[in-house]
């Protein structure tokens, strides 16, 4: 919400120019869910935020895939279709699921929604056309391409690959053009066989990929299987170490090309862990916390400490135990369905942490 309206002050899209599709300062918003939350539950948080943008920022707001209920209006791209500058008279036929059916000219409208986990991939080409990137990148999407037939009826082309949009365009730091891919299912399309077609493509209209990026973070078990498939292709064993296997996947698709692969910032298990996560992960002696009022010397600058400032530790403490407990007394206390039982437990577990780490700040000043 913050992030969405600071965007509306900072960005005017009247004076706005790039290569990337867009139809506003916050283009879109997407909620995924990672861990401990389903997709029907990220669902009502897409729509809350949305309705909230909309009320209180008096901001356009049309909902996307999972959060969408009317099918027609789900893709992203048929949404932005006509993108910012086309939005004007758009907004009188495409009215928005929250906030006014007026456009914004400065901050333009945004997307909110629900989806699975996407890869953004970028694969570099040895040429600075964007037609000849346009070309490729519309042989391999799925939605292809439209053409004209015999009889001169305007027809669709599918692409070669499931699950993959797609689009060409020229990167001016790198002086190269680029493929730039959303793989939005990686189980029906993974990252080394978008590669691979992408290679085939080129090399069939004369064109080298000379690398690859990642734009963003990759699942560990994505770039396991890219090992393992280029592996495959030379005839060698599979069974060597997790980190043989990333290094093939990244020298394989040339993921070091633009700069260096480092897993620790692009593989989500391999995130550095941070002394608040560590803290998260260990256990807590609550006898030892300190008695008091939590004062700024206990907060220091952490924002989410400063939110306690003045309370006191003991009702602190109490407050941890009654959660602790909750969760132990759950089948107890909810007579609910299995599947709201675990969705419980999932969020009163969360807050519990949160004390917990809480309370191992108190105890290290």
């Amino acid at each position: 919400m913050r992030a969405i309206k600071k965007a509306g002050e900072l960005i005017d899209m009247s004076k706005h120019k790039g290569e990337h599709p867009r139809m506003g300062a916050t283009d879109v918003c997407p909620l995924i869910p990672i861990a401990n939350i389903t997709m029907g539950e990220t669902v009502e948080w897409a729509q809350r935020l949305a309705e909230r943008v909309g009320r209180e920022l008096s901001l356009p707001v049309y909902l996307y895939e999972e959060a969408q209920a009317d099918k027609t209006r789900s893709n992203l791209s048929v949404i932005r279709a006509g993108e910012y500058e086309g939005f004007f008279k758009k907004i009188n036929e495409l009215k928005p699921d929250f906030g006014p059916a007026v456009f914004d000219a400065k901050r333009g409208a945004t997307v909110i929604g629900a989806r699975d986990f996407l890869v953004a991939y970028n694969v570099n080409l040895n040429t600075t056309s964007v037609r000849r990137a346009n070309a490729i990148a519309f042989d391999i999407r799925e939605a292809g391409r439209k053409m004209t037939d015999d009889s001169g009826k305007m027809i669709i082309v599918p692409g070669s690959l499931k699950s993959v949009k797609a689009i060409g365009w020229y990167i001016e730091e790198y002086g190269i053009a680029q493929i730039s891919i959303n793989l939005t299912n990686i189980n029906i399309t993974p990252v080394h066989i978008a590669f691979d077609e992408v290679c085939k493509k080129a090399d069939a209209r004369g064109i080298r990929v000379t690398g690859s990026e990642l734009v963003g973070l990759i699942p560990l078990q994505a770039m396991l299987d890219a090992g393992k498939y280029f592996l495959r292709k030379q005839k060698r064993s599979t069974g060597v170490s997790e980190k043989e296997l990333i290094r093939i996947a990244v020298i394989s698709m040339g993921l070091d090309e633009l700069s260096p692969f480092k897993s620790e910032e692009k593989i989500i298990e391999k995130l550095k862990t941070t002394e608040l996560s560590k803290a998260l992960e260990s256990g807590f002696d609550f006898s030892k916390m300190k008695k008091g009022t939590i004062t700024t010397q206990v907060t220091g600058d952490n924002p989410f400490l400063k939110k306690y400032l003045g309370y006191n530790c003991e009702s602190l403490l109490r407050k941890i135990h009654h959660h602790i407990g909750q969760m132990k007394l759950l089948p107890e206390l909810y007579d609910l369905k299995e599947d709201k039982k675990i969705n419980v437990k999932t969020r009163l577990e969360n807050l519990g942490k949160r004390y917990i780490l809480f309370s191992k700040f108190l105890t290290s000043k």
